[in-house]
């Protein structure tokens, strides 16, 4: 339910460097959301972010926040926050927009995805990529069968992020939606303890979220093995993951594109009737088919450009009910977090670990 003027009440718990070039402008330029709250730490950066984008309410408190009339919530906090700020607002029968990560851990994200279902609630993942048009064609056609049972995933992703990671100054070269108000917050993203993780978490929830929303399918056991060679934090990884479907799958990331490169992400799924082949870096879906009834779909160059205006455009219209298709939903960021919870175990203990 919206309020009385038809307008999604809106709150953030986290407003720092992603929230306000990205999701916030975005949000401003609509004239079906009221940007009623917003809560971060700082009072100075906090008035600057409500007198930025004109919020009625502004508190350094998430539950002074909660207790607003709101209709969603989005939470843009450091990844081990996700769950607890997430789950809170759930709670209260509130739409959560959680970024990416999910949670930190499969427990987490599970309780998240339970929590929603049972409020009878929204939960989105802002995963961009899945507003591509070919991205949205690729999971029609996977739900119409074109490869059959799946019996192999292989999903790559790699990023120009190595000085994020290594917690020194970055700054995004990629387009946004608006201007960049505040730098990214080394810790966030450098210090284990807040991130939680590496790129895994950072980067890869977008491509293994992207792999288990065209799949759907759900992890069984992961083998590990992870380097950070000039950081706190994984670099890379390399994971072996067996499914409960007897399928099995290969994922794999980098953090250490040059500066002025773009994202890899690499999707393909092979099955017993074909394989299908999505490409975003350089803009390719194709299926190959065994009995030759084979499709490739003609894209602009650009094509496969993360799209950060989707999952917000998407939060809104499901909270006022202008739709109800969820093109990033809080069970294919769930699966993502299984899959890396046991890989970070595995890392550690050197085995493969259950799910």
């Amino acid at each position: 339910m919206t309020s009385s003027n038809n307008k999604a009440r809106v709150g953030f718990i986290g407003a720092g460097w992603w929230a306000t070039t990205n999701h916030m402008p975005v949000f401003a330029k609509r004239d079906d959301v009221e940007m009623t709250a917003v809560c971060r730490l700082g009072a100075d950066e906090l008035q600057q972010v409500k007198d930025g984008f004109g919020f009625r309410h502004a508190t350094e408190n998430y539950k002074e926040l909660l207790d607003l009339e709101l209709d969603a919530v989005v939470v843009s906090t450091p990844h081990s926050m996700h769950h607890e700020h997430a789950l809170a607002a759930i709670e209260r029968g509130l739409h959560v927009m959680s970024e990416k990560p999910l949670a930190t851990t499969a427990a987490h994200a599970r309780e998240l995805v339970h929590a929603a279902e049972r409020k009878g609630v929204h939960l989105l993942i802002p995963y961009g990529w899945h507003y591509a048009p070919f991205i949205q064609e690729a999971k029609r056609r996977m739900e119409q069968g074109a490869v059959g049972d799946i019996e192999f995933v292989m999903c790559h992703m790699a990023s120009p992020i190595r000085k994020l990671l290594e917690g020194k100054r970055f700054l995004y070269e990629g387009e946004v939606q608006g201007e960049v108000m505040f730098e990214p917050g080394a810790d966030t993203w450098a210090d284990p303890q807040v991130a939680g993780g590496g790129y895994a978490l950072a980067q890869m929830s977008h491509s293994a979220g992207m792999a288990s929303w065209l799949t759907e399918l759900r992890a069984k056991s992961v083998a590990a093995i992870t380097s950070a060679p000039t950081s706190k934090v994984e670099l890379y990884d390399a994971f072996s993951v067996e499914y409960t479907s007897g399928a099995i799958g290969s994922f794999s990331g980098a953090g250490s594109m040059p500066e002025d490169s773009g994202f890899q992400l690499d999707v393909r799924v092979y099955g017993s009737d074909g394989v299908m082949s999505v490409d975003c870096d350089r803009s390719r879906l194709a299926v190959r088919r065994q009995d030759g009834d084979h499709f490739e779909m003609k894209l602009e160059a650009n094509a496969g450009e993360y799209i950060g205006d989707g999952p917000p455009g998407n939060f809104v219209d499901l909270v006022t009910g202008k739709t109800e298709i969820n093109y990033a939903p809080g069970w294919a960021g769930r699966s993502a977090i299984e899959i890396f919870d046991a890989a970070y175990r595995s890392a550690d203990s050197g085995k493969r670990e259950p799910v």
